[in-house]
C-alpha cells in the first residue's frame, strides 16, 4: 500500500488537526462505550483522558515508531464488572479496577522481558502467516455483528436472521448507509485533502441527514423520526437553567479520585479476586496485541515486532493500560479502528496519533464537544465501522496471499481459524472468558503445529 504520509512524515499543522480529529472519531464510539456498559457512575470523558494519556505512554515506549491509538479494551469488561461483584462500594470497585489494570499491565511487562531475552523468532515459528493472517481477518469479522447492530436499530426477528424494519430502524439504516457511501466516495474519488479525511466527511454527512429527520420528527410529532437526542445539550450544559463557564469547561470524574476513598476498605481476599479476574485475560489480549501489530506492519511495510520491537510495544501497551485505568478505569488496548483508519486514509504519520491523543485529553474537559460526540447516532458510527472492520478483515486475508492453500495442511489451518472465528467460538472458565479471537488463534496454532510438523522437520 502506497502511503500518503509515512510514519515519520510531518503534515502541516492545520492538516494535522483535521487528521487527528478523524482518528478521534474513529476510536471514540468504542472508547466511551466501555464505561457506559460498566455503569457504576463511570465517566466517558474520563475514559477519553485515559485513552489519550495511555496512547502517549505507548508512543514514548515505542519511540514514536508505531502509529496506533490505544482505547478502552472490551476484553476486560467482565474483569471490570467483577471488581464490583459482591456488592462492594463504588470507591472499592474503582480501586479494584485500577489494581486490576496494574496486574494486567505487569503481565505485559513480564512477557516483554521474556521477548527481549529470547527474541521474536519463536513467534514467527508458532504463528506464521498461515496462522496470523486469518486471525487478523477474524478481528474484523468478529466485529461485524457490532457494526450491523449499530447500523440498524430495529429489534431482531424471532428467527434471528433478519431485522424487523420499522420507520425508525429504516431511517437509521438510510443514515448509516449514507455515511458509508459518502466515506467510500470521498476515499475513492476524492482529491487531495478530501481523500485523506473520508470519515469526517462521512460522519458529518450522516449526522446532517439524521438531524434533518429528527427536526421533521420533532416538528410533526413523530417520535420514530427522532434519531439524535438533542436534549443532551440541555442536560449537560444547563445548570439551574442557565448557561455559564462551568457548562463549557468541566472536570471529568477521574477514577482515582473516587478510588482513594476505597483504600480503607481494601482486603487481601479482594486482591485475589481482582488478580484472578484480570491476569488470565491479559494473556488472551496478548494474542490480539500480536495480531494488531502484524496487521499494522503490513500496512506501513515495516515489521514492528523487530523495530521498535515487540518488547517495546508490549511495554507501551502494558504501562499505557495502567496509566489509562488510573484516569478512566479502563485498561487500554491497540484499536483495530485506528489501524483501519490508517489503512483507508493512507496516513500513517505518528504525529497524527500523538495529536489525536492530545485532542482526546483536551476535548474531555470541553462539555459542548463531549456532548456533540455523545449525540452522534449509533447508526452513523455503524456506517463508518462497516468500512473500518472490513478493512481489518481484508488486511488479514492479504497476509495469506502467498500461502500455498493447495496443501491441505495449510488449508485446514485457515479453515479452522475462519470457521471458529466467524462462528463466534468463546469459552468460559469460571470468571475467565476466552474470547473468539483467542480461541481461533489457539486452535490455529495447534492445528498448524500438528499438520505442518513433517514439513518443518524436513526444512
Amino acid at each position: 500500500m502506497q502511503l500518503v504520509y509515512n510514519v515519520q512524515d510531518k503534515p502541516k499543522f492545520n492538516q494535522l488537526l483535521v487528521f487527528a480529529f478523524q482518528q478521534l472519531l474513529a476510536i471514540m464510539a468504542a472508547t466511551i462505550a466501555v464505561p457506559n456498559i460498566i455503569g457504576n457512575g463511570m465517566s466517558p470523558a474520563a475514559a477519553l483522558v485515559g485513552a489519550g494519556v495511555g496512547t502517549i505512554v505507548y508512543l514514548l515506549f515505542t519511540r514514536f515508531k508505531s502509529p496506533v491509538f490505544l482505547g478502552s479494551s472490551f476484553a476486560f469488561i467482565g474483569s471490570m464488572l467483577s471488581a464490583f461483584a459482591g456488592g462492594v462500594s463504588m470507591a472499592l470497585g474503582y480501586l479494584g479496577m485500577i489494581v486490576g489494570a496494574v496486574f494486567a499491565g505487569l503481565v505485559y511487562v513480564i512477557i516483554a522481558v521474556i521477548v527481549k531475552l529470547a527474541g521474536t523468532k519463536w513467534i514467527a515459528k508458532i504463528m506464521p502467516a498461515v496462522v496470523i493472517g486469518p486471525t487478523v481477518a477474524i478481528i474484523g469479522l468478529s466485529l461485524s455483528g457490532s457494526a450491523i447492530g449499530q447500523l440498524v436499530s430495529g429489534p431482531l426477528n424471532a428467527g434471528g436472521d433478519a431485522y424487523m424494519m420499522t420507520l425508525n430502524s429504516g431511517l437509521c439504516l438510510i443514515c448509516g448507509l449514507t455515511t458509508l457511501a459518502v466515506t467510500m466516495l470521498c476515499s475513492t474519488f476524492g482529491k487531495k485533502m478530501v481523500s485523506l479525511i473520508p470519515f469526517i466527511i462521512g460522519i458529518l454527512g450522516g449526522y446532517a441527514l439524521a438531524a434533518i429527520f429528527t427536526a421533521i420528527g420533532l416538528a410533526a410529532g413523530i417520535p420514530d423520526m427522532v434519531i439524535i437526542n438533542f436534549d443532551l445539550f440541555a442536560q449537560n450544559m444547563l445548570v439551574d437553567g442557565n448557561v455559564g463557564l462551568q457548562t463549557f469547561v468541566s472536570l471529568p470524574e477521574f477514577t482515582f479520585l473516587t478510588a482513594i476513598e476505597g483504600v480503607k476498605e481494601f482486603e487481601p481476599s479482594y486482591l485475589a479476586t481482582i488478580a484472578v479476574a484480570y491476569v488470565p485475560v491479559a494473556f488472551v489480549v496478548f494474542a490480539e496485541h500480536l495480531a494488531d501489530h502484524k496487521n499494522l506492519s503490513t500496512i506501513i511495510e515495516k515489521d514492528l515486532l523487530e523495530e521498535p520491537g515487540l518488547h517495546r510495544t508490549l511495554l507501551g501497551d502494558g504501562v499505557g493500560s495502567m496509566v489509562g485505568a488510573f484516569f478512566g478505569g479502563c485498561p487500554n488496548t491497540t484499536y483495530g479502528e485506528s489501524v483501519g483508519c490508517v489503512a483507508i486514509t493512507r496516513n500513517a504519520s505518528v504525529r497524527t496519533i500523538f495529536a489525536a491523543a492530545i485532542m482526546a485529553i483536551v476535548v474531555a474537559f470541553v462539555t459542548p464537544f463531549v456532548t456533540f460526540l455523545e449525540t452522534i447516532p449509533a447508526c452513523v458510527m455503524g456506517g463508518v465501522c462497516v468500512a473500518l472492520y472490513g478493512f481489518i478483515a481484508v488486511s488479514g486475508l492479504k497476509m495469506i496471499q502467498k500461502v500455498d492453500l493447495e496443501q491441505n495442511s495449510n488449508l485446514f489451518v485457515v479453515s479452522v481459524i475462519l470457521i471458529t472465528g466467524i462462528g463466534n467460538l468463546a469459552l468460559q472458565f469460571g470468571d475467565v472468558t476466552l474470547r473468539t479471537v483467542a480461541c481461533s488463534l489457539i486452535l490455529g496454532i495447534i492445528t498448524n503445529a500438528v499438520l505442518n510438523r513433517k514439513k518443518k522437520d524436513a526444512e
